[in-house]
């Protein structure tokens, strides 16, 4: 080991305090730091640092007067396109999937810590009736997805599945699959990758060290995504395939349409090299990033970025003008990704993440701060918008497309509980849709409830009308004796249903399995 190189070099960079143990380490500690730091790019990673804080300390300014909305006619909506149109859009959409042009990337790299589980995310369990996890779920979207696209054209074409993980999250994630055998999946169709890790550090640009021999590290945040596309070869994998058409979205959405073909479709009749799916949002203050443009360019604007007037600002027809709410729900071409890869990447800012970050004493102690002592820098995925000629808004129902799981039971939203419920609320407006009626032990019809998606918490100077209305209802969607789980192997979006649920009735809990399964009436 070239110690004093090592030393010299981490000296250049102001960084030498991180061997400050080494006269106490073992040799396999020794091995362990001297491997860890040899590996680091010094000068990369220090310049990701001053780059980053040199744009926090420009002057931030709010965007009212930079800001127009996405033009109408790349900005189209489920609510206002005539069914016939939606069909077209679909069919386009299946008719890739045929030709095995459609690929779906999943960002799931996060842990269910907030969850209260120490497992990845995917591999959650909401309590459905079926017991099964998001992992399954959308595995058996996919297999519906290809078996509709096969009875439409005639043609079965995969669509193979990638997954960035992080460093913690890789191995449990390819083990949980492996245990359950794929969900039917094909393996080589399943695609398991790692996002990168950069080093935290304090706010005077040290590099933190969590224990005398190991530096803090965080994974790059989901915009990491492109650089791990290059490094981990997964976009020469999926050029290799034939892959032209990629949907990426984030694992926590227990609603989310695995490679819609509607989004799909509509991204193609706009030749788009890049599309977001929206909801419109709930309040003008609601706290979700905005799809619009700043100076012409495209961008996601936090809702802290703007005024309380512009977020008010209303168009004529009484809709907010700034309402294209981002759900981490996209759309590329596999052409513009390689432009990113290769020409726009390593240009992308770095976001600041002030946290609390384990960090070791001066006695050789690691300790976890009681406030944010450090940052951790991150890329998000929607940071590639400014690089689009041609971005696609699909606008979306939030209570059909769009419930998140990030928090425990217990909290005020984005639980286990809500997500439940806002599956069984969809499930059960399928099954009206489709003719059936599920009624309570006296034989009267069940009524429909707001689903928690469709109903994120309110401020009380926001928009009163909008608490009204749910107060109104008689029943609350947490209270809901609701319970209908419509397997995505029986049904993608609702369809085919018809000839197992028209004209009987139901009552709860209903469970659709399989699509030969007799169901009781």
């Amino acid at each position: 080991m070239d110690v004093a190189g090592l030393r010299k070099k981490l000296e250049a960079h102001g960084q030498e305090h991180l061997l400050q143990f080494w006269d106490d380490l073992s040799e396999a500690q020794r091995k362990s730091l001297y491997g860890d730091l040899s590996e680091l790019d010094l000068e990369e990673v220090c310049g990701f640092y001053k780059r980053t804080v040199s744009s926090l300390n420009e002057e931030q300014t709010k965007l009212d007067e930079r800001m127009q909305p996405i033009p109408a006619e790349m900005h189209g909506s489920v609510t206002r396109t005539p069914l016939e149109k939606i069909t077209n859009y679909e069919e386009a959409g299946l008719a890739e999937v045929s030709e095995g042009r459609v690929a779906v990337l999943l960002l799931a790299g996060g842990q269910g810590t907030r969850l209260g589980v120490d497992y990845p995310k995917g591999m959650y369990n909401v309590k459905l009736p079926s017991a099964k996890t998001l992992y399954q779920l959308q595995a058996e979207r996919l297999l519906r997805l290809q078996q509709l696209a096969k009875e439409k054209f005639g043609k079965c074409g995969d669509i193979p599945w990638y997954i960035m993980t992080s460093e913690h999250t890789k191995e449990p994630t390819m083990d949980f699959f492996a245990r359950h055998h794929y969900f039917g999946l094909q393996k080589e169709n399943l695609v398991v990758f790692e996002q990168g890790m950069l080093p935290c550090f304090t706010f005077d640009g040290k590099i933190i060290l969590e224990a005398p021999c190991k530096i803090a590290r965080a994974p790059d945040g989901n915009g990491g995504l492109y650089r791990a596309l290059r490094e981990r070869n997964v976009l020469e994998d999926m050029e290799r395939r034939g892959i032209q058409y990629i949907h990426v979205y984030c694992v926590d959405n227990i609603l989310v349409k695995m490679a819609d073909p509607i989004f799909i479709g509509y991204c193609l009749s706009k030749g788009a090299d890049c599309g977001a799916k929206v909801v419109e949002k709930a309040f003008p203050t609601e706290a979700v990033g905005v799809v619009c443009k700043v100076d012409g360019i495209h961008q996601v604007v936090e809702y802290s970025e703007i005024t309380l007037k512009t977020a008010q600002k209303r168009n004529p027809d009484g809709r907010l003008t700034f309402s294209a709410g981002n759900i981490c729900n996209h759309y590329f071409t596999t052409e513009f990704l390689k432009k990113v890869v290769l020409d726009y990447e390593t240009s992308m800012m770095h976001h600041v993440a002030k946290k609390k970050i384990p960090t070791v004493t001066t006695e050789g102690k690691t300790i976890k701060p009681e406030k944010p002592n450090g940052m951790k820098m991150e890329k998000f995925v929607f940071d590639v918008f400014q690089f689009s000629n041609t971005l696609a808004v699909w606008e979306v129902i939030r209570e059909d497309e769009f419930a998140p799981l990030k928090n425990g039971d217990g909290a005020e939203k984005d639980t286990p509980t809500t997500c439940r419920h806002a599956l069984f609320s969809l499930h059960h407006r399928y099954l009206l849709n489709a003719g059936g009626t599920l009624v309570d032990s006296e034989g009267e019809p069940l009524p429909l409830i707001p689903s928690p998606a469709a109903a994120p918490k309110c401020p009380e100077n926001a928009n009163t009308e909008f608490n009204n209305n749910y107060d109104r209802k008689e029943l609350r969607w947490d209270e809901c004796p609701v319970v209908v789980e419509i397997s995505p192997l029986v049904s993608y979006a609702g369809e085919g249903l018809d000839k197992l649920v028209a004209n009987k009735k139901f009552t709860c809990p209903l469970v659709i399995n399989e699509p030969a399964q007799k169901i009781e009436v």
